[in-house]
């Protein structure tokens, strides 16, 4: 029988670890601060910006929400996350995305300051955790790690395949599940057959965006599946949130997460372990 790995519980238990380790800072006068920088509307960044709003107050630290017009230029908005990262106040800074299309969020990652980059994805961030001397991880690749591990499977040798090659999720957990010894294939646009891929992971993680983009009956008996996708779709004339797999069919893997409530609840908590680890270090190197 399949389990599904609830991610609102597992972020629960991370976030009263990083509620306790911030009243410690607060002890100390060094309360963290997390500033989200939105530009310009859109309903997907508001519904994370209030999760994450809700993460902040459930662990103490104090939030912050920035927003820029969607005209602003690509520089203007460099100016902005530098004068961000340069204050001795703010301890994190989150800049939600996507972007105007008008600016390139890596010229813009690059503003900022690593230790600040909470989302864990500076080109710095991603080269620690390259070098295997992590600064702040990518969230939502930390975040299904967590998930895979909540499972209590041992990791090493097994076959793991990650769908998605992005610098948020898809690159970043290939490397964290190598850590762990874990044999890796990283399928992509390029890939020739997908499915021989799928069909032969013992983990299999998927974050591309695109709703059933893996089917159930293709899942290896005894795999752990987790969906990072979300993607709105019309079903009997309402919108409706799904992940990349199709996991309203019957399917033969042990553990899947859900979407909604699998790796996005765990992503906002481990963005609040990120700001509190990011203020601790800015305590140590004064």
């Amino acid at each position: 029988m399949t389990q599904i790995i609830d991610g609102k519980t597992l972020a629960r238990t991370l976030e009263a670890d990083v509620a306790r380790e911030v009243a410690a800072l607060d002890s100390m006068g060094a309360a963290p601060l997390l500033a989200s920088v939105q530009v310009g509307p859109s309903p997907a960044v508001e519904l994370y910006i209030r999760h994450q709003a809700r993460a902040a107050e459930r662990t103490g630290i104090a939030f912050r929400r920035i927003e820029f017009a969607a005209d602003i230029s690509e520089r203007q908005l460099q100016r902005e996350v530098e004068r961000l990262s340069q204050s001795s106040e703010i301890t994190g800074v989150m800049l939600q995305t996507p972007l105007p299309p008008h600016i390139s969020v890596r010229a813009v990652r690059r503003a900022l300051d690593p230790w600040k980059d909470v989302e864990g994805v500076h080109p710095a961030n991603l080269g620690w955790l390259l070098s295997d001397r992590p600064g702040l991880v990518p969230c939502t690749a930390a975040a299904a790690l967590e998930c895979i591990l909540s499972t209590g499977v041992e990791l090493r040798g097994k076959e793991a395949v990650v769908v998605g090659h992005s610098e948020t999720v898809g690159k970043p957990i290939a490397l964290l599940l190598m850590e762990r010894l874990a044999t890796v294939t990283v399928c992509h646009h390029g890939t020739a057959d997908l499915l021989q891929h799928v069909r032969r992971a013992e983990v299999l993680v998927v974050a591309v965006g695109r709703a059933g983009l893996v089917k159930c009956a293709d899942l290896r008996a005894g795999a752990i599946v987790i969906d990072v996708g979300i993607n709105e779709i019309e079903c009997a004339g309402r919108r409706k949130l799904v992940g990349d797999v199709e996991a309203d069919q019957a399917h033969e893997a042990a553990w899947i997460t859900p979407v909604p409530g699998g790796v996005g609840p765990v992503t906002v908590a481990l963005l609040m372990r990120n700001t509190l680890r990011a203020a601790a270090r800015q305590i140590q190197t004064g």
